[in-house]
């Protein structure tokens, strides 16, 4: 039989899965290292077990303690994992700009949850690391592990997620690209990588924001500012960042990690969270100057599971501004036009019939909005004006105004596309799009038809 003996035994060994799609133009081996498959859903799983069993070792952490952390969730969700098999009690403090989910999910696992303000500088008294410290004070018989100054965050990378990328590479990594917010996952596999291969390129991912990229490159302190970016950045230097195994930090914005965790889900069917899209983002740049030789690993923090409100979640992106609406029917149709002709194509009624016919073959279309100073006042179509020229061709000489029809009906661009399809069925050519002060431009039955035609094939 085989089985484990605690949920614990799970940690780690996670998959490396090529992204066939979002990686399809990549010359390398371009693989992700799943996170998620760890028991509480990320890569924190890991540092959550070793971090505890270094505070038992040590005599800190004595049976029914308290466990303390400042977390953006993740974290917290791995040592509340192991609290939760050891007997230990846990309070965790999370900045406000954290998931519903995650907040719920440690609440979930047995723990109090203080949620501070995202928008105050580290050493604020409401931050949420000084919060924790005070909370570690308060409380007796507790332990504050934390992971930005605790050695063992790094230490359990370089025991475990770096060897696994080295043994399932079969040491053939060339380039490892991670987001940055301890420092412990790319620090720790960063150096394991490096010390077997010192030629393997270590990338981290930094959001725009963040200080690190900026301390990475002048080892000067910088303000930051607030990003969307759940979990990687950060406002101080963490102690569990290692510089000297990072070969470069890339700067990624909020809207580009967005989509890409999108994407991640919507054409590789990995559901992630913003962290991953920002790491991925960095990845694929790197990809586009490496070779066939190059095998390029980046690591996906975590789950998206605990992210359906915001990252996997259509209204809050458009309302951060990260997904446009879709344009309405009648405006697609018109913005498809633009590529063909040169705007709305018009004739004056005081103009001869002969260049409305002229100008009908000069653009290849089959109708024309009449206008007198700047006003719709009539229409020809080609049909309307070969049976006229049939019964009267000295009509070819006369004015527009003479031959012109009634004008093309007048929509509003937001306008459903099943209005403007009634008007068309009625026996209108066409109709213009806009308002009494400005016309947009014109949609034919064509138009509409083709714009259906490639709607279908989406």
């Amino acid at each position: 039989m085989r089985y484990y003996e605690s949920i614990l035994e799970t940690v780690g060994n996670t998959p490396l899965v090529r992204l066939p799609k979002l990686a399809k133009d990549a010359k390398c081996l371009f693989l992700a290292k799943l996170e998620m498959f760890n028991p509480g859903g990320s890569v924190k799983d890991r540092i959550g077990v070793a971090m505890v069993e270094d505070a038992e070792r040590k005599g800190l952490l004595k049976p029914g303690g308290t466990i303390i952390e400042p977390t953006s969730g993740n974290t917290g969700m791995g040592l509340a994992m192991v609290a939760s098999i050891k007997g230990y009690r846990t309070i965790f403090t999370i900045p406000d700009k954290m998931s519903r989910e995650k907040i719920d999910t440690l609440k979930a696992f047995g723990a109090r949850v203080v949620v501070t303000p995202t928008a105050v500088p580290p050493d604020h008294p409401d931050s949420y690391y000084k919060v924790a410290e005070r909370l570690h004070q308060e409380t007796p018989n507790s332990v504050l592990p934390n992971q930005y100054r605790n050695p063992e965050n790094p230490n359990a990378h370089y025991r475990t997620t770096g060897p696994e990328i080295w043994r399932d590479t079969e040491g053939a990594v060339t380039h490892f690209v991670c987001g940055m917010g301890t420092g412990g996952t790319i620090s720790g596999a960063g150096k394991f990588l490096k010390e077997k291969n010192p030629k393997v390129k270590v990338i981290g991912a930094d959001p725009i924001g963040s200080i690190l990229k900026d301390y990475f490159e002048t080892k000067q302190m910088t303000k930051g500012h607030t990003y969307k970016i759940e979990g990687i950045g950060e406002d101080f230097i963490p102690e569990t960042t290692w510089f000297e195994f990072i070969d470069d930090v890339v700067k990624v914005g909020d809207k580009d990690a967005y989509l890409l965790t999108r994407r991640l889900a919507r054409e590789e069917g990995i559901l992630a969270g913003s962290s991953a899209g920002a790491a991925l983002f960095v990845a694929l740049k790197v990809a586009e100057g490496l070779g066939k030789k190059d095998v390029l690993v980046v690591l996906l923090p975590d789950s998206g599971t605990k992210y359906v409100s915001k990252a996997h979640n259509e209204a809050w992106l458009k309302d951060m501004g990260f997904l446009e609406e879709p344009a309405a029917p009648l405006v697609q149709i018109l913005r498809r036009k633009e590529q063909a002709l040169p705007g709305l194509v018009t004739i004056e009624a005081g103009a001869r019939v002969r260049e409305a016919v002229e100008r009908m073959r000069t653009y290849d279309i089959s109708q024309l909005p009449v206008f007198d100073r700047g006003r719709s006042v009539g229409s020809v179509s080609d049909g309307e004006l070969m049976q006229k020229l049939l019964e009267d061709p000295s009509l070819n000489d006369a004015s527009v105004a003479k031959v012109m029809a009634d004008p093309f009906p007048l929509v509003d661009p937001g306008s459903d596309l099943e209005h403007v399809y009634r008007l068309l069925l009625r026996g209108s050519p066409a109709v213009l799009v806009g308002t009494d002060a400005k016309i947009e431009g014109i949609i034919s039955r064509i138009d509409v038809i083709e714009y259906l035609a490639e709607r279908s094939r989406r």
